[in-house]
Formats: C-alpha cells, structure tokens, sequence
C-alpha cells in the first residue's frame, strides 16, 4: 500500500456505504454533493484534524484508513490552510468500499491524540 489517506465517518455511515458500494459523505452532517470532495486527511494530520472538527461529538467515531492506489475517484492534494499552505487529500467523487483496507472505532472524547 502507498502513504495511506484517512477519512473520520460514524458507523452507521459507513455501513450504508458498504450496502449501496460508494461512500458519499464529506464531512458530519456534510454531503460529498455539498461539499464537492471527500475531506480526508494524512496520517500525520489526524490528531489536528480530530481535535480542531471533532472534539465536541459526543459519541464514537469510525476512522477509515484509505489506500489512495484503489480509489476509483479522483484524489488532489490542496491547500486546506492558506496560512500555513499544508496540503490535505481531497477525493473529488465517492470512495469506494473496496479503497478501504482497516477500520478503527475512535471513542469519544476525541480531543485527546490517536495513533492509528
């Protein structure tokens, strides 16, 4: 597997994704249609990544680890801080269920650093 890309989700989510084979879900509450791409996020940004989005859900969450190489949709490293210009993986399109190669259940509080 190339440098894997990882998507934050909940698992009821992820379990329509399974049954209908495309995963359309940007972001919590978010839709790939509204958002335009699947925020997704490298493995050295995830701590940032759950502490600045996802500190305030108050349930579990479902880390999805990606492998770039089977994804169907296109993916394009963009700016995601003007600021700074760090780069985070977009997927303009769905992710294929076949794209993701491990799952981890993230328990709340999610503040607090993970090492996937």
């Amino acid at each position: 597997m190339t440098h894997p890309i990882h998507h934050v989700t909940t698992a009821d989510t992820w379990e329509r994704a399974v049954a209908d084979g495309a995963f359309t879900e940007s972001t919590l509450d978010r839709s790939l249609e509204q958002e335009g791409f699947i925020h997704c996020c490298d493995p050295d940004q995830l701590d940032f990544v759950l502490t600045t989005f996802y500190a305030g859900v108050p349930h579990d969450l479902l880390l999805l680890t990606i492998d770039p190489e089977l994804l169907e949709s296109r993916l394009v490293r963009e700016v995601g801080n003007p600021e700074t210009g760090e780069q985070f993986p977009h997927v303009y399109g769905p992710i294929n269920p076949s794209a993701v190669v491990d799952t981890r259940v993230l328990t709340a509080p999610h503040g607090t650093p993970v090492v996937p």
